[in-house]
């Protein structure tokens, strides 16, 4: 069967915009409370502890949340420990933990009133963590003869 080059490239062009479209599509869905937002501010309503799905074992810190905007969603809590309280307000980026069904955003550390992890010296903007002393001072003789 003979198809025609022009036929061909329509094709070709068609399934291009189909998959620009569809990753487009998937991207607004999987974070559409927050209205093409990179973040957004919520109020904690209820802290509880999920365990992962099936080949993970683990108690992960959940809370359920009311966004500025009025919809309600589950968020991950990244780290060790947290001072999360009903009412709590706090910070929301998308995101979440990849085994525990229904959590697709994540809380920031170190905004409004989530508390940053002190005793962390590497990733420290991922947990809201302020410079360490030593490093304060290795910077300024870094930069001492500048």
């Amino acid at each position: 069967m003979f198809v025609s080059p022009l036929i061909a490239n329509l094709v070709f062009i068609f399934i291009l915009l189909f998959f620009k479209l569809r990753f487009q599509l998937i991207r607004f869905l999987r974070y559409k409370k927050l209205n093409n937002n990179p973040q957004a501010k919520g109020v904690v309503m209820r802290v509880r502890i999920v365990t992962p799905r099936k080949p993970n074992s683990a108690r992960r810190p959940t809370a359920k949340i009311v966004l500025s905007n009025k919809s309600r969603i589950t968020a991950h809590i990244p780290g060790s420990g947290h001072n999360l309280r009903r009412h709590s307000n706090l910070l929301i980026s998308g995101g979440g933990a990849r085994d525990l069904p229904g959590v697709r955003y994540t809380c920031v550390r170190g905004v409004y009133d989530f508390s940053g992890m002190l005793k962390k010296t590497r990733r420290r903007s991922i947990y809201g963590a302020p410079i360490p002393q030593t490093l304060k001072i290795k910077l300024r003789r870094k930069f001492r003869n500048i």
